[in-house]
């Protein structure tokens, strides 16, 4: 039974590779980047593109395979597309933004690459995350290749330092986090999760740690000293102000509203009577916790997201208890955060009234599906990752096993619906090129976990951080 699991395994890996060497587009005759989907059943829309989010999977994977070049030319078309010169134009992307995807256009003998920020998409959303995405694929290209040189060159260093003054100089408000639109991220439609979310602030860690490493060398000093007055500021608020747990929950339970000044201890004046004391208390493991999805004036979401725990735990922004902690939530919660199909991209779902404010009464994005509580098996990569690096290769084992069942009989989706993952997608593309990459890559950091170097960040020393070029 188990060499036929295994034979079982081999075919569905091979099937993924044919599919993922399908997706890959040239330009200039050179690989550059993945589509999104290659769906021929469907409309393609812009899911002929290569998506700077969805193309993370896909660069960690060609990465450990030695396939650089594919990497190595993404980073620098994509560079390429990002504006230098400061706009005041309303409707032309700021400075040092990289474009949400980017499409190759040929005409006649022109062949040229197309770009969209946001001009082209659903409710013509900004994605905030491409710019953190690109700096996390490019340390994770140097750390793979050692060729620290590729990212010195002056337009990557100049490149770095632009997304750097956009985040660290260009904002409205006081807090270390970053505050971003609703729809910035992966949900990328509106959902609630405007001003603070976690995704966001988890990106936002793992690039500030990757970009501090790139800069060292070269990097001009006013930047790399902002960053290293910003990591332990982001660090501590979100190990403090976003963690719930028992012991936390008790004590927000107990706060005081309308405080004034230094020494209030409800600094974002949450109203207790806004949090579902009598679901989390109960749905709250003795020794679990996570870090919620969104903390701001008078808001704490409470709702557990997949993507900004995960990448909390791989970039050490959650402390190492606390991301034991979130393990044992999903360990002990494995039918809600994951049910059928790794995993959850949120979970609860919003559903009735909240349902009606929160999305609009978005289609898409009706109770337990898409973005709201949907099963992405992309996500499986970071789950996988996540458990590796906490020591909790049960937990990895067990969603593997589980996907590799239904991923190839159900023609990779993009998505699944319902409260365990059991649909496939109302609307869900098929061979959906991050799924099939967020399984064959789960397979890679589970055979070898020293790949998790691409990704993961141990504990921030200010002292040893110093350290020039050590990546």
């Amino acid at each position: 039974m188990e060499r036929e699991e295994l034979a079982i395994s081999d075919d569905l890996e091979e099937q993924a590779w044919k599919l993922l060497e399908k997706s890959i587009i040239y330009y200039q005759g050179r690989p550059i980047g993945t589509v999104a989907a290659c769906d021929a059943s469907k409309v393609a829309l812009n899911y002929d593109h290569c998506f700077v989010r969805d193309f993370v999977s896909s660069a960690l994977l060609f990465l450990i395979k030695g396939r650089y070049d594919i990497v190595r030319n993404f980073l620098a078309e994509t560079l390429k597309l990002q504006p230098v010169e400061s706009q005041f134009n309303a409707y032309r992307p700021t400075q040092g933004l990289i474009p949400a995807s980017f499409k190759v256009v040929s005409t006649n003998d022109q062949e040229y690459l197309e770009s969209d920020f946001g001009e082209h998409a659903i409710a013509r959303v900004t994605s905030v995350d491409s710019c953190l995405w690109w700096i996390i694929i490019l340390h994770a290209y140097v750390k793979a290749t050692k060729d620290i040189n590729f990212a010195l060159q002056p337009e990557f260093q100049q490149g770095i330092m632009l997304i750097m003054e956009l985040c660290l100089a260009t904002r409205f408000d006081m807090y270390p986090t970053l505050l971003v639109p609703d729809g910035a991220c992966m949900i990328y439609r509106r959902m609630g999760i405007y001003g603070y979310p976690l995704e966001i602030q988890a990106l936002f860690y793992t690039a500030l740690r990757a970009a501090r490493k790139l800069l060292i060398c070269a990097g001009d000093e006013e930047i790399v000293i902002g960053i290293d007055n910003r990591l332990p500021l982001l660090r501590d608020h979100i190990r403090h102000h976003y963690w719930i747990d028992m012991k936390r929950l008790n004590v927000i339970y107990r706060f005081k509203g309308e405080e004034y000044g230094h020494l209030a201890t409800n600094q974002f004046n949450i109203y207790p009577d806004s949090i579902p004391y009598a679901n989390l208390a109960i749905w709250l493991p003795k020794h679990g916790g996570y870090l919620a999805g969104n903390v701001g004036p008078s808001q704490l979401d409470t709702r557990f997201f997949a993507l900004g725990n995960m990448m909390a735990i791989l970039s050490s922004l959650a402390s190492e208890q606390q991301s034991q902690a979130i393990m044992n939530l999903i360990e002990e919660q494995w039918d809600d955060l994951v049910g059928e199909m790794p995993m959850k991209i949120c979970f609860p779902a919003v559903e009735k009234e909240e349902y009606r404010i929160f999305t609009g009464c978005d289609p898409k994005n009706i109770p337990w599906s898409h973005h709201n509580g949907g099963s992405w098996p992309v996500l499986m990569w970071s789950l996988i990752a996540a458990a590796q690096k906490t020591g909790r290769t049960d937990i990895g084992k067990r969603a593997i096993e589980m996907a590799q069942k239904r991923l190839g009989a159900d023609q990779w989706p993009e998505y699944y619906d319902g409260t365990r993952g059991l649909l496939i997608g109302k609307e869900a593309r098929r061979c959906q090129t991050w799924t099939i990459t967020g399984f064959l890559l789960a397979k890679e950091l589970m055979r070898n976990p020293n790949h998790l170097e691409l990704i993961s960040f141990g504990q921030f020393d200010l002292e040893n951080a110093s350290q020039a070029c050590e990546l």
